[in-house]
């Protein structure tokens, strides 16, 4: 199965069965979906419904347990269970006749998964896709599970046995599953409520460091055992904490695990970009789908780990993101896909990725496959368990150990593996490509175009920069406040174009990204719309009651199942927790228009989970960082300059490559700020009438303006880690 931080796949595409002529003349009630999953699953025989009232309406009346299907177009095992059962027309029957079927792509519907993962959970202490729970009429769980084999393999019992008992028991034994149904429900009501108040202290990131040292893998990076995941948001939080206080041990938990995994493969050292995880500690085999989630996280993480250190590897390892992402993961006019399948079908498991040594062979000179084979281990036994041939591309050893060996220069053995890597790439272009789904998340698409815009900024690439932008204005354009707007609405931003509204994880994560594009380009229309925004959430989504933001907006009315069931998530689950990410939105509003509210609703959100902080460390780096924001001083870099002044374009630009701990950036335009109402610093800078000029404050205290590029320049050097010591 696709577990949630364990087993998650490939693509949905299979080898036709013999029915399948059958299966294509009939369509189900999926067919008009926007969901690429959904739509994948239309031509079944099961009756399915889409997640909504009419399924639990007609599961009342015929007084029959709902089905609940939840899976995403990139989970491998999701469309082995499809082929395997829910394509089987015997089996399709006999759940036609017996139970409602609903079917839910969890990453259109992350509201619903939350939810039912978590009372699956409760029951059977695990999780993952395809979730199979089985619901009462009035959506509770009373039984579930994930993966079902149709027969009995894998030490789990088979899809048909596991049906007729959950029917048999709600037919003879209905107290007893109300019972059960009740019992979970009771569970997941206090399981959903994350917060816990407590007080702000710096000892909780100092203790934070201190656990993710303990779970630390010393030999390869990362953080546990195999299976092994990235957890972006933690190296962020190491970082920092490195850049503030430089120690030993930080920076190898950083270095160790940055380089293991752009050497490994889960990194695609011929494509770019980062697939899910490793099932193994050397970050060697991944399971090969990619999400934007991970990658655009990634990318912050080894762009802001080049801005600190210099380190060129981690440079190139963004650059390699940013390809991806521009060849592979997004749309020309703006927009961000949500996932690149792992394999093309399901008898294969990342082939597209894979290589045979006869493969290389075939494509590749002599000289070049030597050195290819010797730097990605190429050999005649891989690491894929379906086909042993198959290999995995890792960095096994590094240029110079192969000139040495091979008695040739660096120069020649660099020449011939950028020869060798161009036509490894240009023959896996002619294979059959996993399925992108260019599904429009807008949180996702928040995410990336955060990190393109810091790629903008730190590798120089306009395009990103650019690009970036314009997604941000798709998603400003689709907004029904609008960037004119009161931001008053629960559903100020939708999940999807025309999709539902109200999940607090698109305001908050476009907030921050309007922040970002205000920071990169001094247009102070997207720092108006971030304060919309987020005035919206307060308004809708906070807990006045015990602190903290509900993960739905209250104003979405009634919804059927376990969706009246308000959740307020602090951890990563892996996507930075909305809770997290609000207490850095508020922050860093208030360090910009010094709006007392902003203040104040960031160290009420801070203190509403500050209780459980000591036991959360690895998983929740997003709101230890809003922590960070409260704890410790500001750094505000202002550049006071015409737009179209070349030196204070050039001082903005810096200004942005470089890696502050908690930094704002403001580029002031003299002749803007003259109908705007400033906050009394920047209203100082720019009456001096002095332009163009560059302003350093941390805290409370200010250094004295600089006035060119040199003396900018010496500025920013003394905010780094090196020269304070």
């Amino acid at each position: 199965m696709c577990a949630l931080r364990v087993f998650p796949a490939g693509h949905h595409r299979r080898k036709p069965k013999e029915h399948d002529n059958f299966l294509c003349m009939t369509t189900n009630r999926l067919a008009q979906s926007a969901s690429a999953y959904l739509q994948s699953a239309a031509h079944q025989p099961i009756q399915w419904y889409p997640w909504g009232e009419e399924a639990f309406s007609t599961a009342a009346g015929a007084d029959r347990p709902v089905l609940l299907d939840i899976g995403a177009v990139w989970c491998h095992w999701c469309h082995v269970m499809d082929g395997e059962s829910y394509e089987d027309p015997a089996l399709a029957e006999f759940l036609n006749q017996h139970f409602v079927c609903v079917k839910v792509d969890r990453d259109e519907r992350p509201d619903v998964d939350a939810r039912y993962q978590r009372a699956v959970q409760a029951l059977t202490r695990q999780g993952g896709w395809p979730l199979t729970a089985f619901l009462t009429p009035a959506g509770e769980v009373f039984y579930g599970g994930t993966y079902f084999p149709p027969d009995g393999r894998y030490g789990r019992p088979g899809f048909r046995t596991v049906l007729e008992s959950v029917l048999q028991a709600y037919r003879t034994r209905r107290n007893q599953v109300q019972a059960q149904a009740d019992a979970i429900r009771q569970a997941l009501d206090a399981d959903l409520d994350e917060g816990a108040p407590g007080e702000l202290s710096s000892q909780v990131l100092d203790h934070a460091v201190e656990q993710m040292a303990k779970v630390f893998d010393p030999v390869h990076g990362g953080f546990g055992r195999e299976p092994k995941f990235p957890y972006p948001g933690a190296l962020t939080l190491l970082l920092r904490r490195w850049s503030d206080h430089p120690t030993e041990p930080v920076r190898t938990m950083i270095d160790r695990t940055l380089q293991g995994m752009a050497r490994g493969g889960i990194y695609d050292q011929l494509g770019g970009g980062f697939h899910r995880y490793s099932v193994d500690a050397e970050w060697i085999v991944p399971h090969f789908e990619k999400m934007a989630y991970d990658n655009s996280e990634l990318l912050k993480a080894y762009l802001d780990a080049f801005a600190l250190f210099g380190t060129e590897e981690y440079a190139e390892t963004a650059r390699g993101i940013v390809r991806w992402v521009r060849e592979v993961a997004s749309s020309p006019a703006g927009g961000y896909a949500a996932s690149q399948d792992a394999d093309v079908g399901l008898e294969d498991d990342g082939d597209y990725f894979t290589w045979t040594r006869e493969e290389a062979a075939a494509v590749l000179q002599p000289e070049e496959l030597e050195i290819a084979a010797a730097y990605y281990d190429i050999g005649t036994a891989g690491e894929m368990h379906h086909d042993p041939a198959k290999n995995v591309l890792f960095v096994a050893t590094t240029v110079d150990a192969i000139a040495l060996r091979m008695r040739r220069s660096e120069a020649e053995i660099a020449g011939l593996l950028r020869s060798a890597r161009d036509k490894l790439s240009a023959a896996r272009q002619v294979r059959p490509a996993p399925f992108v789904d260019h599904s429009r998340y807008t949180n996702w698409n928040a995410m990336m175009a955060s990190a393109m815009l810091r790629a903008g900024a730190v590798l120089g690439d306009d395009l990103a920069r650019r690009h970036a932008l314009a997604t941000l204005a798709l998603i400003r354009r689709d907004s029904p406040a609008g960037p004119s707007g009161d931001g008053a609405a629960s559903d100020a931003l939708a999940h999807t174009p025309n999709g539902i509204g109200g999940l607090l994880d698109d305001q908050v994560l476009v907030a921050a990204a309007a922040l970002d594009a205000y920071e990169v380009t001094g247009d102070w229309t997207w720092l108006e719309w971030a304060e919309r925004l987020m005035d919206g959430v307060w308004a809708d989504y906070w807990d006045g009651q015990s602190g903290g933001l509900w993960d739905t907006a209250r104003s979405r009315g009634t919804e059927p199942g376990l969706l009246p069931a308000r959740a307020k998530p602090i951890q990563d689950a892996p996507t930075p927790s909305p809770n997290g990410v609000a207490g850095q939105v508020c922050a860093r509003l208030h360090e910009i228009t010094t709006a007392p509210r902003w203040r104040e609703r960031g160290e009420a959100l801070a203190r509403a989970f500050a209780g459980r902080a000591a036991e959360l460390g690895l998983y929740a780096a997003a709101y230890l960082l809003a922590v960070d924001w409260q704890l410790h001083p500001v750094t505000h870099l202002v550049i006071v300059g015409g737009p179209d002044d070349p030196v204070a374009r050039q001082m903005h630009q810096e200004a942005l490559a470089g890696f502050v701990p908690r930094r704002i950036v403001q580029w002031i335009a003299p002749a803007d700020a003259a109908s705007r109402t400033l906050p009394a610093a920047l209203a100082g800078m720019v009456s001096t009438a002095r332009a163009p000029r560059a302003y350093c404050c941390t805290g409370t205290a200010c250094g004295p303006p600089a006035d060119d590029l040199d003396g900018w320049r010496a500025v920013l050097g003394t905010l780094r880690p090196m020269a304070r010591d």
